[in-house]
């Protein structure tokens, strides 16, 4: 079986103003989506997505640059000339595109499951948590954070990320207002729910580890990217102070970039995404990070078809843990998918047909033509 021909789908759907949503200084208006399409001279096609944080349009040009390597070739050997780089993010994101597409397809050739390829012991399932906590605003109601995680909670989710809101400096926020909704959204959930806290590498080191102390004390499960990324000295002597996992490297792609924060134990978890290192080097991270004691929670903010390929990596992984779904993606985020997987009591279902077990609906490009231009736009407001 040969590779015969490689597209990309670039895709958009503008966000209606009552689900736009503001965090630190910016309003997200629209969600992007890039899928890589790879066919065969069989008929069989293997789809991926590619993290849109790429930027749709660069992601096809890189996916067109790399298609000599590929067309013409077999999936296994396709597979062999791809890698990430840790240097380019939309190549990175273009090559995580392609190699989950490859494995779509190497599932569908074999007629097994990607999970069950990756580790013939796979889970059939994987837990879900609630990912977003970006519509609360400190000016106007910030409990709605509180009232948002609760909504989570009966539709069936046992886990829920939250985030530290709008730009502190506009409202004269300082941690202990953030602490104070921490223990007011714990006290609200009790121990039906896990929590976790992503920074958004926002936090001063000294902030972070106020916070630190304090979700530690209230039973969090992690506290993800406090400070900035490169401060891997910061990030040791965080993890080294709590208990509190302190977590990160969504934006990382490749081995050499992990291995600094597992060797300083910067890192207690760490949080790579299939959609931007491809499903290979993610696996390939866990085993490593494994040996290190340290777990694989992936990053998976995007649409349904990356999920896909973060679930089944979260269902070969040594010690499955949670799979991240994003809640604020909007109708773009399942609509690619001609059928919308089944998720039981906040537990997505690996469906039966190999592969990723999936397939994308159709008139994709028809139904959500692609919208040039950033995804946010900048917000400001005067402070006193």
């Amino acid at each position: 079986m040969k590779i015969t021909n490689i597209q990309t789908l670039c895709l958009s759907r503008w966000h209606e103003p009552e689900i736009q949503w503001v965090t630190h200084r910016y309003r997200t208006v629209k969600a992007d989506c890039a899928i890589v399409v790879i066919d065969t001279d069989e008929g069989l096609r293997g789809i991926g997505e590619a993290c849109a944080y790429g930027w749709p349009l660069l992601i096809k040009r890189w996916v067109e640059w790399l298609s000599p390597l590929i067309i013409g070739k077999t999936p296994e050997e396709a597979a062999a000339r791809i890698s990430p780089n840790g240097r380019s993010r939309s190549h990175d994101c273009a090559v995580a595109g392609l190699d989950s597409a490859l494995w779509d397809l190497r599932g569908q050739i074999s007629g097994k499951q990607t999970a069950q390829l990756l580790n013939p012991d796979a889970q059939s399932s994987v837990r879900l948590y609630a990912s977003s906590g970006v519509r609360y605003d400190w000016h106007d109601r910030p409990e709605q954070l509180i009232e948002e995680t609760l909504g989570y909670m009966d539709q069936g989710f046992t886990a829920c990320k939250v985030r530290v809101g709008t730009d502190w400096a506009w409202d004269g926020i300082t941690v202990d207002h953030f602490n104070g909704l921490m223990r007011d959204l714990k006290r609200a959930v009790g121990d039906r729910m896990e929590l976790m806290v992503d920074g958004n590498q926002r936090l001063t080191e000294d902030q972070a580890l106020d916070v630190a102390k304090e979700l530690d004390g209230l039973g969090f499960t992690w506290f993800e990217e406090p400070i900035p990324q490169t401060d891997i000295d910061g990030y040791a002597r965080l993890n080294a102070k709590v208990d509190l996992p302190i977590t990160g490297g969504e934006q990382y792609t490749t081995l050499e970039q992990f291995i600094p924060y597992l060797e300083k134990k910067a890192y207690a978890i760490i949080q790579p995404d299939a959609g931007i290192c491809g499903i290979t080097e993610a696996y390939k991270l866990a085993e490593v990070a494994a040996s290190y004691g340290v777990d694989l929670c992936p990053h998976s903010w995007h649409n349904g078809l990356m999920a896909m390929a973060n679930a089944h990596l979260v269902a070969a992984l040594p010690n499955p843990r949670v799979l991240e779904v994003c809640m604020v993606q909007g109708p773009l985020q399942w609509a690619i998918l001609a059928q919308k997987p089944e998720i039981d009591a906040g537990w997505l279902l690996l469906p039966e047909r190999p592969g990723l077990g999936v397939t994308l609906a159709d008139d994709l490009e028809t139904r959500f033509p692609y919208a040039d231009g950033h995804y946010a736009i900048q917000v400001e407001r005067y402070t006193l």
